[in-house]
């Protein structure tokens, strides 16, 4: 957001995908707004309460419906795929930014990934670090500075294992990303040239929606889980917690976070315009439970104090 509010805006992403000419039907778009309660397209994850709730009953009728007349029209039958092809798309056209990272940020925070092999835990899909993270040798295999887990067979929890004396550590996309898609039953990552939002896929390893379903989504999902697993594993390591860009909304982060807090410094690396010092202050004591050091800015990319 800082980089390009106009594109990292899932409002914006949202509305442009919706209006994707040759992609959702008049009649897809009314059984969404009508899960919605209004017209139009959804305007942010707070609205995908109830569109979430409805793909779980078409997904429980199409388990239990099938037979001479389905309990559902072939519009609804569908509707979880094409639901699920509409996030994938909005998380796409919100990853494939074309921008970099400012040079200052990036070298520092590339060098100190470098020296401590400091693990990274990400909640959004965009590509700007995974792109410098990639160029930049931070990923290299069993040889590089962070691993994910995904092989080119797919994704394997083993592979995140600690072997033969590697001291790597865990690069974990808490939220998903729009590259992983399932290829008879592995979860295999795309390409970053494969990734268009000319691609329907229907991916259910991305979390895009009201944040009381996010633990359902990622529970279903094997990498997913297996990244919040290793999440407690890389907090119980740290000898530093750094919060960078969060909002503090994901309550499911925050109970897991608050344990960790005892006994490891915090901070918090926001922009000026949430709010006052003492405001902040104020509202991440009360978030986690714990004091914590807020570092505010106008533009958090012009942090270099790793």
């Amino acid at each position: 957001m800082a980089l390009d509010h106009q594109h990292f805006s899932l409002q914006s992403a949202l509305e442009d995908i919706w209006n994707r000419e040759g992609f959702l039907t008049l009649e897809q778009q009314g059984l969404i707004e009508r899960s919605l309660g209004r017209g139009g397209a959804p305007e942010g994850e707070h609205e995908l309460d109830q569109l979430h709730q409805a793909v779980t009953y078409c997904n429980a009728l199409n388990r239990i419906g099938s037979g001479d007349v389905h309990w559902l029209t072939a519009d609804g039958q569908s509707f979880p795929e094409i639901t699920a092809t509409y996030i994938h798309k909005v998380a796409t056209k919100l990853h494939n930014y074309d921008g970099a990272l400012p040079d200052a940020f990036e070298a520092a925070l590339v060098g100190f990934i470098k020296t401590t092999r400091s693990h990274v835990a990400t909640l959004n899909y965009d590509k700007l670090l995974y792109n410098s993270f990639i160029d930049k040798d931070i990923f290299s295999g069993y040889s590089g500075y962070l691993v994910d887990g995904m092989l080119e067979s797919g994704f394997s929890a083993d592979a995140l294992e600690r072997k033969y004396g590697n001291n790597f550590g865990y690069y974990l996309h808490l939220h998903g990303s729009p590259l992983f898609v399932n290829r008879n039953q592995e979860v295999v990552k795309l390409s970053r040239q494969q990734l268009t939002v000319d691609r329907n896929e229907a991916s259910e390893h991305i979390v895009l929606t009201h944040v009381k379903h996010k633990p359902s989504v990622i529970a279903a999902s094997n990498a997913l889980s297996t990244y919040w697993d290793y999440l407690q594993f890389t907090l119980s390591e740290a000898e530093e917690i750094i919060l960078f860009g969060y909002s503090g909304l994901d309550n499911h982060l925050n109970l897991l976070l608050r344990p960790y807090l005892n006994s490891k410094p915090l901070r918090v690396v926001e922009w000026s315009g949430a709010g006052e010092q003492v405001e902040r202050e104020t509202y991440w004591r009360t978030t986690l439970g714990q004091s914590v050091g807020v570092v505010r800015l106008d533009n958090i990319t012009d942090f270099t104090q790793w």
